[in-house]
């Protein structure tokens, strides 16, 4: 089993915490941005960074790398203080994102370039490039140059060039940003089955919350160089604790104070009744009792739209206007502002059916047993 706990130290077998494979408080200042990010990770583990443009993911990668030096803070990999070390002494492996492959050598050897760097023989690092090639499944690519490569193949070039130093820490630079759609499914799939198998740290870099939930033992999402929430995947997918966070996992997530099953909203809007709802702050009712500052979340299919204020099952209901729709998937995605903005998925016969447009006031319903809450 991978590690997946947030503990900094993981007991062994033994009971002895274990050493982790890389730990780091990263603190660098550049202008008027700021970064300062603890990360820890476990040997075996992989860490998405996610966040939007500019919050300091490629910041803390290059520093990890020893590419941009710190104003402050340490990295250490394997317990060795690596802080001051230039780039060639640190034991990293670095994929980027056109994975910047020699285009006048073969894949065999741009994969042998780096042990060949590190003082092999000809032969030996052109022996480790071959046994790592063929692993990748590319025996038959080895004598390849990179024109002529498929952008999976020449992904699993630059991770076996990156993996043939022996690092102790990989870095991934949006590995999958230039791949098509078409081959993204087939190439995150693989590319999860080769890191389970490489046994020190990963840190993998994306905008891509599909490339986090399906390659990441652990996320950390950046906002602004702060580490605003950080847990397994699956966790950060259904209680997110930013707005950047809920749009990044699709939910639909508010901010308020819980008094038993009613949670009382953070005002938006305090729009009347001649626009979308009655004044003052909207109230959520949740199915667990809660007291003190929440967040609640919930998806977009779980809001049900009425042309009437419904009754019965839906113990919550809000009168709102219809911002817009877009087609999403099979669905058609409904953005709705009042007293609280939120996104509803329907059928594009539901949407014909209630004849909706811009503007429009409809009733939005959500059970209460759909909501999430959570100590906010």
């Amino acid at each position: 089993m991978r590690p997946t706990d947030d503990a900094s130290h993981q007991p062994t077998a033994s009971g002895v915490p274990a050493t982790p494979a890389l730990e780091a408080d990263l603190r660098l200042r550049r202008g008027s941005f700021t970064l300062e990010v603890s990360l820890t990770v476990q040997p075996g583990q992989i860490l998405a960074l996610l966040g939007p443009n500019g919050a300091g993911k490629s910041s803390a990668l290059r520093a990890l790398a020893g590419l941009v030096p710190l104003t402050g803070g340490h990295v250490r990999f394997d317990g060795r203080d690596q802080t001051t070390a230039p780039v060639e002494r640190r034991p990293i492996g670095m994929v980027f994102q056109d994975y910047l492959l020699f285009p006048h050598m073969s894949a065999l050897d741009n994969v042998a370039f780096g042990p060949r760097r590190q003082g092999l023989s000809r032969a030996a690092a052109r022996e480790r490039a071959a046994g790592l090639l063929d692993h990748m499944g590319l025996s038959a690519h080895a004598r390849v140059r990179p024109r002529r490569l498929s952008g999976g193949q020449a992904q699993r070039v630059a991770l076996a060039r990156a993996l043939a130093v022996r690092p102790r820490l990989l870095l991934l630079d949006e590995p999958m940003a230039a791949l098509d759609a078409s081959t993204r499914i087939d190439v995150r799939a693989r590319l999860r089955h080769l890191l389970e198998e490489f046994d020190g740290a990963t840190v993998l870099v994306t905008h891509d919350p599909l490339d986090a939930m399906v390659l990441a033992d652990r996320v950390a999402v950046i906002e602004g160089g702060r580490v605003v929430q950080q847990g397994v995947p699956a966790e950060v997918a259904r209680r997110p604790r930013t707005a950047y966070v809920a749009r990044l996992v699709g939910l639909n997530l508010f901010r308020g104070r819980a008094e038993g099953t009613t949670v009382t909203l953070e005002e938006t809007e305090t729009e009347t009744e001649t626009g979308a709802g009655t004044g003052g702050p909207a109230l959520v009712e949740v199915h667990q009792a809660h007291r003190g500052p929440a967040l609640v979340a919930f998806p977009p299919r779980a809001v049900a739209l009425y042309p009437c204020r419904p009754h019965g099952s839906p113990r919550n209901v809000w009168r709102l206007r219809v911002e817009g729709t877009e087609r999403f998937g099979d669905q058609v995605r409904v953005h709705l502002a009042g007293r609280l903005s939120l996104a509803a998925d329907i059928s594009p016969a539901a949407l014909a059916e209630l004849g909706l447009s811009r503007g429009d006031a409809v009733w939005a319903g959500v059970k209460a047993a759909e909501v999430e809450c959570y100590p906010g």
